[in-house]
């Protein structure tokens, strides 16, 4: 029975909520100390601390209000912040406080106080990583895990902070080159709304009291904005529907998504970037893994979630079978197809010398240098076909208008 009301009061103890406090006050020898402390309540603090010794003279509960999302980014600076210290020789928990502290994002401060408060009640730092898949995939908690077990977390940390910022700095490259053109034809899409809605009405008024032909273009165009007029409710629906739509399927449709990201890999040029940048994230990430210690076929599992492309999630899957069931790492990536001969020829040479990751690494590098070119290359060739779409659809309507404003004026 002693046993069983012990137990009670433990889980109860588990379920009352403490916060943080922030302490000031003098201690027995009159000199002025402050800290911080874990409470359930202000009076639990207050008691505490006279125990102590300590006279309170201020104490407020540390709060981490409001926010923006925590990105990818933070968690990148956080990591490459983290390494440096534990190297450094702070502490992990004090590490935790200093970065919660100086960072501006009162939710990102909020996730590190969170993960602090669970290493202090016992957790490892992977399992702690573990509460919050959002912010730490798989890949991040198995290398955390593997620097853990093996005593080198800051080499770890260091290895996983220089990978995240190879792939923080493709991805930005990859939506620098799109951002351009989409951009362009969002604007063009605008203009070319407003014109039809606002513009060719007022000149339609303008051309009806001329009481003559008006020129097959200029009729044509005045039929389009008439129908944009009418229906611009349902062009608008369809447009935001199809934008919902196509978003809503991708997140949760598997064969979608993968029809999807195998016509993107078909795309002219575009396609060429996509496929660069997806082979230097497998390669960088299989090199990180394996790198650190952790086994190749649980290296593919994370390899798997962090290619960013469905096509080479289901063809890493079908490697790792291929792998588990005793196939070399070269015969298992030649089955699937979707690398080139370099590739595998540089991978098989890691394997033969046993030093795949530098193999692995060296790919990687030389697939971002082809991003960066494919990327400079795509800029300059962008720029004067976007110039001649937006000169032949715009200057087409401007001039549309304007042929019965030049027939006037020949024939006056």
């Amino acid at each position: 029975m002693a046993t069983a009301t012990t137990a009670q009061r433990r889980v109860q103890r588990k379920d009352v909520k403490e916060y943080t406090y922030l302490w000031e006050g003098f201690d027995r020898n009159n000199r002025n100390v402050r800290g911080e402390m874990k409470g359930a309540s202000e009076t639990v603090v207050t008691t505490n601390l006279r125990r102590q010794g300590i006279r309170i003279t201020k104490l407020r509960r540390q709060t981490f209000r409001g926010g923006s999302r925590v990105n990818e980014k933070d968690i990148t600076f956080f990591t490459r912040q983290l390494a440096t210290m534990l190297k450094a020789g702070v502490p992990l928990l004090q590490a935790f406080e200093i970065v919660a502290r100086g960072h501006k994002n009162a939710r990102f401060a909020r996730l590190m106080m969170d993960i602090k408060g669970r290493v202090e009640s016992g957790s490892s730092l992977s399992q702690a990583f573990r509460e919050h898949p959002a912010h730490f995939d798989a890949l991040y908690c198995n290398l955390v895990n593997a620097g853990e077990t093996a005593g080198m977390l800051d080499g770890i940390l260091e290895r996983l902070a220089t990978y995240k910022e190879k792939i923080l700095a493709i991805k930005s490259k990859i939506k620098s080159a799109l951002f351009y053109p989409i951009s362009v034809i969002v604007v063009a899409v605008v203009v070319i709304w407003v014109i039809m809605v606002w513009v060719i009405p007022a000149f339609k008024q303008v051309f009806t009291s001329f009481g003559a032909n008006l020129p097959t273009p200029t009729l044509i165009v005045m039929g389009i904005s008439d129908f944009f007029v009418a229906y611009w409710w349902l062009l608008a629906a369809i447009i935001v529907g199809s934008i919902t739509a196509f978003f809503t399927l991708r997140r949760r449709s598997e064969t979608f998504r993968f029809a999807i990201d195998r016509i993107s890999l078909k795309l002219p040029v575009i396609g060429s970037i996509l496929e660069k940048a997806t082979i230097a994230r497998w390669t960088r990430t299989l090199a990180t893994m394996f790198a650190a210690g952790v086994p190749l076929v649980e290296s593919l599992d994370a390899v798997a979630g962090a290619s960013g492309n469905a096509v080479f999630i289901v063809g890493t899957r079908k490697i790792q079978t291929d792998v588990s069931t005793g196939t070399s790492l070269t015969n298992a990536m030649l089955n699937t197809g979707l690398f080139p001969t370099m590739v595998t020829q540089m991978t098989q040479i890691g394997e033969e010398s046993g030093s795949l990751d530098g193999m692995l690494s060296k790919v990687a590098e030389f697939y971002e240098r082809e991003v960066d070119d494919a990327v400079a290359a795509l800029s300059s060739l962008l720029e004067p076909i976007i110039i001649v779409f937006l000169g032949v659809v715009i200057g087409g309507l401007v001039v549309a208008m304007y042929l019965p404003i030049f027939k006037l004026g020949a024939v006056v």
